[in-house]
């Protein structure tokens, strides 16, 4: 079932730069303050109504409700996986659209993996997401939102940890939306994650990579590559023959030089696909063109895509050649494999069925 939403053409608040919401404030004959008032209830304080804003005046609080809003997604379905600590999260919007985010916990890290785009138009060939083809935008609020809503319901006070740009979307085909989402997440009057912990992948679009090398962030960058040759990469991922394995590859080392940070390479293996001693012993020597480190994935199976994952031995041994060249070479299982872990499947079968899924407690 569909909820219905009421149209609106009220300023949201969220993802209004500290300047905006000032700029915003004084028109209405505040003091510059209130911005930063504003800004601890949406973020810190995570209220969802101008009346929880007891510290402001009532008439403004009135005002606020009247041209404003900060309301934020409808959770659809809350899945918790069987297997690990991933809960997996299907938001609808406004508009209708439906996203997915992902609450993962590994020790002492809180992450949360988000998305930028509702499907998206980079037409992967093993993307669960690729499939839907790509319908819009996010907007700089509604990938906050994400964060927010999930931060709302956790027991643990510390918060979000991590941020990963690793859900539904290429980050960087909407890069003003997603540049502006990591400033406030890092803001100290937003939320206040350190650019340190946050990550944006990419599939390869080497005209933004090197304007993101220019935003002077600290955060980091991964690059989904998934082949070392350029035949195969462009049956896998389109977006190669626009930008090539060495354009791409040139742009994530000058990232990588002029950050000082590593970048990370994503290589989801796919049996007898990209997974053969030839392919392992080409991408250790494509990694030792740059710094970097390497995440092995072993493929999610997903409908409609006529792949399959290696056998573990197999996958070993692919580790082993990459681990030979002095490169780590972690395997990283997907979590939330039992609760549809790829990108986009949450989403797929939600509307298939037509029924909500198994609940969080």
């Amino acid at each position: 079932m569909t909820i219905q939403h009421p149209k609106t053409d009220k300023i949201n608040l969220k993802g209004l730069t500290l300047l905006e919401l000032e700029e915003l404030v004084t028109q209405w004959g505040e003091p510059k303050y209130r911005a930063k008032q504003l800004m601890s209830w949406m973020y810190r304080g995570r209220v969802e109504t101008f009346e929880a804003m007891t510290n402001l005046p009532h008439k403004l609080r009135q005002r606020l409700a009247d041209l404003a809003c900060i309301g934020g997604p409808h959770v659809l379905t809350r899945t918790a996986s069987n297997a690990d600590t991933a809960i997996k999260y299907l938001f609808e919007l406004t508009d209708g659209s439906r996203v997915e985010s992902v609450l993962m916990y590994d020790q002492d890290r809180i992450t949360v993996c988000v998305s930028s785009q509702v499907g998206c138009a980079m037409a992967c060939d093993f993307c669960a997401t690729a499939k839907m083809g790509f319908f819009r935008n996010l907007t700089v609020a509604e990938i906050l939102d994400q964060l927010i809503t999930i931060e709302r319901e956790l027991d643990d006070e510390k918060g979000v940890t991590h941020v990963v740009f690793m859900g539904m979307g290429e980050p960087l085909a909407n890069y003003d939306q997603t540049v502006k989402a990591i400033r406030l997440m890092t803001d100290a009057n937003g939320l206040g994650i350190s650019e340190g912990k946050i990550t944006v992948s990419t599939s390869g679009l080497a005209r933004r990579m090197r304007q993101f090398t220019h935003e002077q962030l600290k955060c980091n960058l991964a690059l989904s590559l998934n082949a070392t040759t350029d035949e195969t990469r462009t049956r896998l991922m389109p977006i190669n023959a626009k930008y090539p394995m060495d354009e791409v590859l040139n742009a994530t080392r000058e990232w990588a030089l002029a950050t000082q940070r590593p970048a990370t390479l994503e290589y989801v293996l796919i049996q007898g696909v990209n997974d053969s001693v030839a392919d392992a012993r080409r991408l250790r020597k494509l990694m030792g063109r740059l710094p970097c480190k390497l995440n092995l994935i072993p493929f999610n199976e997903i409908e409609g895509a006529d792949f399959q994952r290696p056998k573990l031995d197999q996958i070993e041994r692919f580790r082993r050649i990459v681990a030979d060249g002095h490169h780590v070479a972690p395997i990283r299982f997907s979590k939330g494999r039992d609760i549809a872990a790829a990108c986009g499947q949450l989403r797929t079968i939600y509307e298939k069925q037509g029924v909500m899924l198994p609940q969080v407690s």
